[in-house]
C-alpha cells in the first residue's frame, strides 16, 4: 500500500533555512518516493488564530507557495493548495470539535506557550486549532504525517479524535489513525546567534537566521558572524554536548551535504572555525541561492502561483468533499 502523506506550513513569510532543512527538504524527498501520495497545504486558516494584516497574509500565502515550488515540490506529483480554498477543512473541523473533549485540549502544551500568561486574551481559534489540524489530516485518509517533536502531541490528538469518532458511530475503519514521520536528524535548526534557541523569523535579529531569499553576500556575512567558541572542531560527537553553536553549524552542513554527522566531524576535525565557515558558506550559497532566485522569479508571476493553488484546491476538494459527505451520512445529516 502507498503511504498517504499530509503536511502543512503556515504562511508567516520569510521562510528560512530551519524551515527548509526541518520540513521542506523532507517534503521533497517524500514526494519523490513513488510509494507516497503527498498533500502539502499552506495552512492559512491556522495563520489567522493571531491577528494578520490581510495584504501581508495574501503575499505570505504566495511566498510560501513559491518556496515550496522553488525547493522542488511539483504540483504534478503532489497536491499543493491553500487551506481556505477548501471548505471541507472548516466543516470537518466543526464536526470533529463535537467529538473532541475539553480535557484533551487542556493538555495541549503549545496553547499555553503561545498564549503566554494572559490566556484570557487569546483567540478561541488558537485554543481549538489542533482540532482543525486533525480535520486537515483525517479528511485525506492520511497514513503518515511528517511532524516535529513540538507537533507530536497534536498528532496524538488527531489519533484520539479518529478513534473516538469510529467508536461512537460504530464505524471502526472510517478514519485512519495516522502515524508520525519524525525526522531523526537535523529536525531542529537553531539560531545562528544562540544555539539554545530554535531558528525563527520572530527573532528580532536578522543575523540569527538564513532566509530562503537571502543574497549570496548576506549568507556569507551571516555565517561569518555566526556565534562559535574558541575551541577547534572536535573529533567526536560526544565533545559537542556543551557546544550547541558548533553542533548546529555542523548539523546544517551535514544536512545540506546529505552526509552523516560523523562524516562531517571526520572531515573538519581539528580545523578552526574560519576554515569550516568558509566551506559552510559555499555550501549554503550552492544549495540556497538557486532556491532564492527561483522564489524571486515566481513572485513576479502571481497568476502562475494562484493557478497552482487553484488547481491543487480543486484536487483537494474532490477528496475532502467525498469524505465530508460520508461523515454526514454516518452522523445522520
Amino acid at each position: 500500500m502507498k503511504k498517504k502523506i499530509f503536511s502543512g506550513v503556515q504562511p508567516t513569510g520569510n521562510l528560512h533555512l530551519g524551515n527548509y532543512i526541518g520540513a521542506i527538504k523532507n517534503f521533497v524527498s517524500l514526494q519523490n518516493d513513488k510509494n507516497n501520495e503527498c498533500v502539502y497545504c499552506v495552512v492559512d486558516l491556522h495563520a489567522i488564530t493571531v491577528k494578520q494584516d490581510p495584504k501581508i497574509l495574501k503575499n505570505n500565502i504566495r511566498e510560501t507557495t513559491a518556496a515550496f515550488l522553488a525547493s522542488g515540490l511539483d504540483s504534478k506529483k503532489s497536491i499543493i493548495f491553500n487551506q481556505s480554498m477548501v471548505s471541507a477543512h472548516s466543516e470537518g473541523s466543526w464536526i470533529l470539535s463535537c467529538v473532541a473533549r475539553m480535557g484533551w485540549l487542556n493538555r495541549m502544551t503549545q496553547f499555553k506557550e503561545k498564549a503566554g500568561k494572559d490566556k484570557e486574551k487569546a483567540s478561541v481559534g488558537l485554543y481549538i486549532y489542533p482540532i482543525l489540524m486533525a480535520a486537515d489530516i483525517l479528511l485525506y485518509d492520511s497514513t503518515h504525517v511528517p511532524v516535529g517533536e513540538d507537533q507530536k502531541q497534536h498528532l496524538e490528538l488527531s489519533r484520539d479524535i479518529a478513534q473516538k469518532f469510529n467508536l461512537e458511530f460504530n464505524e471502526p475503519d472510517f478514519f485512519i489513525a495516522p502515524e508520525p514521520l519524525i525526522q531523526k536528524n537535523f529536525a531542529r535548526i537553531m539560531s545562528l546567534k544562540d544555539g539554545s534557541k530554535k531558528m525563527s523569523k520572530s527573532d528580532p535579529s536578522d543575523l540569527s537566521r538564513i532566509n530562503l531569499n537571502d543574497s549570496k553576500d548576506e549568507i556569507i556575512n551571516k555565517i561569518k558572524k555566526a556565534k562559535t567558541d574558541t575551541q577547534p572542531l572536535p573529533d567526536d560527537e560526544k565533545n559537542l554536548r556543551e557546544r550547541p553553536e558548533a553542533e548546529n553549524l555542523l548539523g546544517i552542513y551535514s544536512s545540506l551535504n546529505n552526509q552523516s554527522f560523523k562524516d562531517t566531524i571526520n572531515e573538519f576535525s581539528g580545523k578552526n572555525f574560519s576554515e569550516f565557515k568558509n566551506n559552510l558558506s559555499e555550501l549554503i550559497v550552492e544549495k540556497i541561492s538557486p532556491i532564492s532566485n527561483e522564489i524571486n522569479k515566481l513572485l513576479k508571476d502571481n497568476s502562475f502561483i494562484d493557478g497552482v493553488l487553484r488547481e491543487g484546491a480543486e484536487k483537494a476538494s474532490k477528496i475532502t468533499t467525498r469524505k465530508i459527505n460520508e461523515m454526514k451520512k454516518i452522523i445522520g445529516f
